[in-house]
């Protein structure tokens, strides 16, 4: 059964109702993977949202009755409890550190692959590694796998700051990165698009902006905040947010429009959403009273996703469910993966 057939719940009460939530496949992937054949390698398992991806990907075979098919999973596993997640529910897993040549080059050759890994926070003092995580390592993968269906995760950080008025970025706007981390961003996009035509490997492009669940996103750091009782700061007035089950089902239905030079595809919620009414309703919800400090820039990050519409539907959460279930969250003090999104930079620090 898929998520479509479903009503969405109330309420998500516990970390084992929420990945089951995130990992539970569309219509729409099921019949993108029947599409496809072989197995599925996941390099960059072990992020935030590779885990829920790898096993979204692992139920849509079973729906589709590709039983045999294989989803792996690559990534140094410094906490080994992921890598028991995983393997728990039937995703193979193998250790690697991908920037060792010799090790990504031992890595089992796949027809389809999902490449996730990137940097961005602690990029500030750290942008060597920066570059070698987001631009060196894509041309790496991009060779080594010139012979399979690519899906690639990008960011919508790649455009950078667009008028509120224009409704966001599309496909075809123009790049303006700013900072090492967009900058770096862009140089992995031009990797996978220097290989596609080089080799003629077939690769979709996801420019994400931004995935949200419940224990980690740009909605969970301003509830955090209201919680606390810091301000809001307003300077980055508006911003895009789709759920994250939403993020990985149209990523994975992408291989169904993978393409040589690459096809490139915003992942964003339809919703412009304005950063003061967010807080302002989070609050209602958290019965917490809410400041703010600043005011709104006539610009922000924001990603058009029209397209993703388009080919696949609207998102099955909207905006104003994140926030009741996320206010739920947050005020019972459910897990956090302590991993603030920055988003509030327009300086392209992180």
């Amino acid at each position: 059964m898929t998520a479509e057939a479903d009503t969405l719940p109330d309420r998500i009460h516990s970390e084992e109702q929420l990945d089951e939530f995130l990992s539970r496949p569309t219509a729409y992937v099921v019949d993108a993977l029947k599409q496809t054949s072989g197995d599925i390698l996941i390099l960059g398992v072990a992020g935030k949202m590779g885990p829920t991806l790898a096993r979204m990907a692992k139920r849509a075979l079973a729906a589709a009755g590709s039983s045999t098919r294989k989803v792996i999973g690559v990534a140094r596993f410094s906490n080994p409890a992921h890598r028991e997640a995983l393997e728990q529910q039937g995703i193979e897993t193998l250790k690697a550190d991908l920037l060792d040549p010799k090790q990504l080059e031992k890595l089992p050759d796949a027809p389809n692959v999902v490449y996730m890994p990137a940097m961005k926070f602690g990029s500030t003092g750290q942008e060597a590694l920066t570059w070698a995580m987001n631009t060196f390592l894509p041309g790496l993968c991009a060779q080594r796998y010139a012979n399979s269906k690519m899906v690639a995760f990008s960011t919508g950080n790649v455009y950078g700051l667009s008028p509120v008025t224009l409704g966001g970025s599309t496909e075809t706007s123009p790049l303006n990165p700013v900072g090492d981390y967009a900058m770096s961003c862009l140089g992995r996009e031009r990797m996978f698009d220097h290989f596609s035509r080089t080799n003629r490997t077939k690769v979709a492009l996801i420019r994400l902006n931004y995935a949200t669940e419940m224990r980690y996103g740009v909605l969970v750091d301003v509830a955090h905040k209201i919680a606390a009782g810091k301000e809001i700061d307003l300077s980055m007035g508006n911003l895009n947010a789709i759920w994250q089950g939403d993020a990985n089902a149209m990523s994975l239905a992408a291989f169904a429009h993978v393409a040589a030079p690459p096809f490139v595809l915003n992942v964003a919620g339809p919703e412009q959403l304005s950063l003061r009414r967010v807080a302002e309703d989070l609050g209602r919800l958290m019965g917490k009273p809410v400041r703010f400090t600043g005011t709104e820039s006539p610009d922000a990050l924001l990603s058009n996703g029209q397209l993703g519409h388009q080919l696949f539907g609207y998102p099955r959460v909207p905006a104003a469910k994140m926030l009741e279930w996320i206010a739920q969250w947050v005020t019972s003090g459910g897990a956090t993966l302590g991993k603030p999104t920055h988003f509030e930079a327009r300086d392209g620090k992180y």
